[in-house]
């Protein structure tokens, strides 16, 4: 036996998700005959970066713009949620009920609001709906910065923000296990498709041990429909950097019309 990191960071709310990632991971290593190391000490980047990592998720535009050439895509999941299937997600551009705008063209010079500057979801998919409608290199008035999805979502709610694009899979959740926080929200329209937010391990998995992680993975989710039920999670798909390279067409894309940052 010997311990790695193993975790599950990208979907942890409502708490049926939280305990379904935990019960996944926990057979995932029992298949494997391994022991789970404590990654409370470690931050996001550093447990990407770990050498005893095992396997954890991260975002598909990190992957290509930080993390590229020094870790191993084991696979991507393949969710069947109302927004989400067959390996790919997108992203919702979300606002109140009650705002009058309706096409995407009528919230310029709105107020906008991120997770973060280096997030696929929020941004760069956002930026790509948004460069054709940008004017001189802007469409919102005011871009805020919120930290997570559920912030914006919250900023959506009390009216101090007007337009937000929301992962896909963490909107199916919520509205599934905690349909208070999307209540009053809705869809203006979606982004471009993008691939499901990849697995991860350490750079000198060899092919076979990638191999070995996928199919314990996926094993394990036939052990446990629960899971299966409450994440959506079908089946881990094989997938490689090559798949995320859409993520930097996109915003290739908004770079050429003029839109460099979301603004």
């Amino acid at each position: 036996m010997s311990d790695h990191f193993a975790e599950l960071l990208m979907y942890v709310a409502p708490e049926p998700v939280q305990q379904a990632n935990q019960a996944w991971l926990t057979r995932l290593l029992e298949r494997l005959s391994l022991t789970r190391l404590n990654a409370d000490h470690l931050d996001l980047h550093g447990l990407w970066l770990a050498p005893e990592l095992l396997v954890t998720q991260t975002c598909g535009y990190p992957l290509m713009t930080q993390l590229r050439g020094q870790v191993r895509v084991i696979g991507r999941p393949r969710y069947e949620l109302a927004h989400s299937s067959l390996g790919d997600h997108c992203s919702l551009l979300l606002t109140r009920e009650d705002n009058p705008r309706t096409a995407l063209a009528d919230f310029f010079d709105s107020r906008g609001v991120i997770n973060g500057h280096d997030s696929n979801s929020c941004m760069n998919l956002l930026r790509e709906r948004l460069a054709p409608l940008q004017r001189d290199g802007r469409f919102f008035a005011s871009v805020g910065i919120s930290g997570a999805h559920r912030e914006s979502l919250r900023w959506l709610r009390e009216d101090r923000a007007d337009l937000a694009a929301i992962d896909s899979v963490t909107f199916d959740y919520l509205a599934r296990f905690a349909p208070q926080e999307v209540a009053g929200l809705r869809i203006v329209t979606h982004s471009a498709p993008s691939p499901t937010l990849p697995y991860i391990g350490p750079l000198d998995l060899s092919d076979e041990r990638v191999l070995q992680i996928r199919e314990a993975m996926n094993l394990a989710l036939r052990d446990l429909p629960h899971v299966v039920e409450t994440l959506g999670i079908h089946e881990v798909l094989p997938a490689s950097e090559d798949d995320y390279q859409v993520l930097l067409h996109y915003r290739q894309e908004a770079l050429s019309a003029g839109y460099s940052t979301l603004k």
